[in-house]
C-alpha cells in the first residue's frame, strides 16, 4: 500500500508544532488550547504554511477527539451523582438558555438575517464547547472542584438541549413546515431520554461485558462501543458527545480507572487535533470584516455564560472564587457552532465568517479567563482525575 509522502510530512510537522507549543504553555502553567487555535489559523487555508494533505486526516481525528474527551470526562463520574446533579441543575439550565440566547436572537435581527441565520446565531452563543472545557478542566486539574459537577450539569443539559434544537434547525433552515420540526424535536428528545435510561438502569453491565485483563482488548472494546453509540446518537441528531459521555458514566470501578488509563494517550492525540482542526477550518482573511461585529458579540455573551456559570455554581453552595472559575470556564464555545453553521445551509456566508471569528475569539480567550480567574487547584481531599467523585 503506498503511503503519500506529503500526508506523513505534513502530518510529522504538524504534531512536531504541537509538541512544542504544548510544552511552552506547560512552561508558563497555561492550557495549550489557545496555541493550538492559533497554529491551527496558520495552517489553515489563507495561513502562513497550509497543510491541505493532512485536512482530512485533521476532520476525521477532530471528530474522534470530541468523543474520547467526552468518554474520558464521564469516566470521572458514576450515574447516579451526575443524574443527581442534574436535577439541581435544571433551574440553571433555563438561566443559561435565556441569558445566552438571547444575545444571538437580538444581534441575527440587528445584522438583518433570516429566521434560519437568526436561529443559527442563537444557537451559537447559547451551547459552550464540551470538548474544549473538558481539555480545560483536566489541563488545570479541576476536576476534583466543587463546581466542576454544576459546569459539567450546564454542559450535558445543553447538549440535550442541542437534540431538541438541531432538528428544528434544519427543518427551519430548509423551508419546511412545523409539523415536520416538531416531529424531529420528539424523535430526537426520545431517543436521548431512551439513551439516558438505559444508562441509568443498565450501565453497570456495560462494565462487566468490556472488562479484560489486557490493555489491549479492553482499548479495543471500549473505543468500539464508544464509536457505535457516538454514531447512534449523531444519527438521531443527537449530540455525539453525549453518546460518549453516557458510555464514560456507565463504566465503574476498576474497568473506569483501566480504560481511563489505557485511553488516555489516545485522547490527548486526537484532543490536540481537535482543536487545530477549529482554527484550520477558518480562513483568517474572512475574519477581518466581521471580527468588530464578533468582538461585540463576544464580550456581551462572556459575560452572560459568567452569570449562567455563577448562578449554577451558587447552587452547589460553592463559594465566590469557584462560581467565578465556573463562569469562566463555560465561556467557550466550538464544536457545536460548526455543526450548526453547517445545518444553517446555502447563503449563509457572511454568517459563517462571523461565527467563526466569534468561536476563535472565545476558545482563545476562555482558557486564559479561567486559568486566572480561580488560582486555587482542587482541595487535597477531593479526588483527583483518576477517581470518581462521590
Amino acid at each position: 500500500m503506498r503511503i503519500s509522502v506529503a500526508l506523513l510530512l505534513e502530518l510529522g510537522i504538524i504534531l512536531t508544532a504541537l509538541s512544542v507549543l504544548g510544552a511552552l504553555a506547560r512552561r508558563f502553567a497555561l492550557s495549550p488550547i489557545p496555541l493550538y487555535l492559533l497554529a491551527g489559523l496558520a495552517l489553515g487555508e489563507g495561513g502562513i504554511a497550509p497543510v491541505p494533505a493532512a485536512s482530512t486526516f485533521v476532520d476525521t481525528g477532530a471528530g474522534i477527539g470530541v468523543v474520547l474527551l467526552l468518554l474520558t470526562l464521564g469516566l470521572e463520574f458514576s450515574v447516579p451523582e451526575f443524574t443527581m446533579s442534574l436535577r439541581r441543575h435544571l433551574p440553571s439550565a433555563v438561566v443559561d438558555l435565556v441569558l445566552n440566547a438571547a444575545p444571538g436572537a437580538v444581534a441575527g435581527r440587528l445584522w438583518g438575517l433570516d429566521a434560519g441565520g437568526t436561529l443559527a446565531l442563537a444557537g451559537v452563543t447559547y451551547v459552550s464547547s464540551s470538548g474544549i472545557i473538558a481539555r480545560l478542566l483536566g489541563d488545570l486539574q479541576r476536576l476534583g472542584n466543587r463546581e466542576t459537577p454544576a459546569v459539567l450539569s450546564v454542559l450535558v443539559l445543553e447538549d440535550f438541549a442541542m437534540a431538541a434544537y438541531l432538528p428544528l434547525l434544519a427543518v427551519v433552515a430548509a423551508g419546511g413546515t412545523w409539523l415536520q420540526a416538531l416531529l424531529g424535536v420528539l424523535l430526537a428528545t426520545g431517543a436521548v431520554l431512551a439513551a439516558f435510561t438505559v444508562s441509568y438502569w443498565w450501565g453497570h453491565h456495560l462494565g462487566r461485558l468490556l472488562s479484560h485483563p489486557e490493555a489491549e482488548p479492553l482499548l479495543l472494546r471500549v473505543l468500539g462501543v464508544t464509536l457505535i453509540v457516538a454514531a447512534l446518537a449523531e444519527a438521531v441528531h443527537v449530540s455525539a458527545a453525549v453518546g460518549a459521555f453516557l458510555v464514560g458514566l456507565s463504566l465503574t470501578g476498576e474497568t473506569a480507572d483501566r480504560a481511563r488509563e489505557v485511553l488516555s494517550p489516545l485522547r490527548d492525540l486526537f484532543a490536540a487535533v481537535f482543536f487545530l482542526a477549529i482554527g484550520l477550518s477558518v480562513s483568517p482573511a474572512a475574519l477581518l470584516p466581521v471580527l468588530p461585529v464578533a468582538l461585540v458579540l463576544a464580550l456581551v455573551t462572556a459575560m452572560t455564560k459568567l452569570v449562567s456559570g455563577w448562578y449554577a455554581a451558587r447552587r452547589e453552595g460553592v463559594r465566590r472564587a469557584g462560581r467565578l472559575r465556573a463562569g469562566t470556564a463555560l465561556i467557550a464555545r466550538g464544536e457545536f457552532s460548526v455543526v450548526i453553521i453547517g445545518l444553517a445551509g446555502v447563503g449563509q456566508e457572511r454568517l459563517g465568517a462571523l461565527v467563526a471569528a466569534y468561536v476563535i475569539v472565545l476558545s482563545v480567550a476562555a482558557p486564559v479567563l479561567t486559568r486566572y480567574a480561580g488560582t486555587r487547584p482542587a482541595h487535597a481531599s477531593a479526588p483527583g482525575p483518576g477517581a470518581k467523585l462521590h
